[in-house]
């Protein structure tokens, strides 16, 4: 179904290969990732992205550390990786579900395989999830629909077919007919550049729209699909910025508003949108483009890379388990424990 592949492990050679998503949509360059400093820029740098596969590529980046390095090596370079990213919880998620099985074992010649062994369950639960919750978001999508998405949640956000790309990709296989408009998603166009590559590469019709046009054609819109990077217990999620707009503007016009992401996605030990850690990312992604300074050089640069849509404003949330409704409080518990 997917013409590309986001990540793979090579065990002949111990490296760890992603596309690289910084390259695209101009060039589909293929990188290599020797070290755990090699992983954690490319985290950082946002060479590889999206929050489930976050979690894939940290696991194996704690692999690549486990090949040699003693347990309490691997355990510092686990927290390491687990630096480059707050927002997204899967990263975390991944992280700290490594480090219980390294701390579970002390016998060094076991380590590597034990290590390699969670980062594959891991990838192929990622795998799954993306299939699941494709399954049950599908029916949502009708003959002749309009979707609006933000930022990228597909294959390239994931090591299967994606979250909120992945419902679309399952409705296409099932011979619905449908358009995407995809926001552009500034200041990094992952909307842009990403998705509507991705879309196009796989046979779906997409349209580019610009961040500041979303109001101007919601009206027209069936729904909105967006993804998550972290989704608390009262159901506010935390998603890439301008996704909280969009919502505001889908609630005005009555058009139903979707997030899509896997259980390992959620972080019921928050209670509110209010205690997520937002990431803040340099002033440069906003400053310069295509290498001009756009931006009075005296002003200051606000550069939030994430906001968070309250659990009011979402219509339901399509996950691996099924869809969640409100009141999410009460509902999110019963399906995630």
């Amino acid at each position: 179904m997917i013409k590309f592949k986001t990540i793979e492990y090579d065990q002949k050679r111990n490296e760890l290969i992603i596309l690289d998503q910084t390259k695209l949509p101009e060039e589909e360059v293929y990188l290599r990732l020797k070290t755990i400093k090699d992983v954690y820029w490319a985290i950082k740098n946002l060479q590889v992205r999206g929050a489930p596969l976050l979690g894939v590529t940290a696991a194996y980046g704690v692999v690549l550390s486990s090949y040699k390095n003693s347990p309490q090596k691997v355990l510092g370079d686990a927290d390491f990786l687990k630096s480059a990213r707050p927002t997204a919880v899967n990263l975390a998620w991944a992280i700290e579900r490594i480090k219980e099985k390294v701390k579970k074992w002390k016998n060094r010649k076991d380590l590597y395989e034990i290590v390699l062994k969670e980062a594959k369950l891991i990838e192929q639960e990622d795998k799954e999830s993306c299939l699941m919750i494709g399954r049950f978001g599908a029916p949502l999508i009708k003959n002749g629909s309009k979707i609006m998405v933000h930022c990228n949640a597909g294959a390239l956000a994931t090591s299967g077919i994606g979250t909120a790309l992945g419902i679309l990709y399952t409705a296409k296989q099932m011979g619905k007919r449908f358009t995407v408009f995809s926001c552009e998603t500034r200041p990094l166009l992952q909307g842009a550049r990403l998705t509507t590559w991705e879309l196009t590469k796989n046979g779906i019709e997409t349209n580019a729209i610009c961040d500041n046009m979303a109001a101007s054609y919601m009206p027209e819109m069936n729904l909105v699909l967006v993804g998550a990077d972290r989704i608390v217990r009262n159901g506010d999620t935390a998603n890439k910025i301008g996704t909280r707009g969009l919502a505001i503007i889908a609630r005005y016009y009555k058009i139903p508003f979707y997030v899509a992401a896997p259980s390992s996605t959620f972080d019921i030990r928050l209670k509110s949108g209010k205690q997520i850690p937002i990431e803040f990312r340099c002033a440069d992604e906003i400053r310069v483009f295509n290498n001009r300074c756009i931006v009075a050089k005296k002003a200051k640069v606000c550069n939030p890379a994430f906001d968070v849509t309250p659990g009011s404003l979402i219509t339901a949330i399509i996950t691996d388990k099924g869809l969640i409704k409100p009141p999410y409080t009460k509902n999110i518990i019963k399906f995630i424990s």
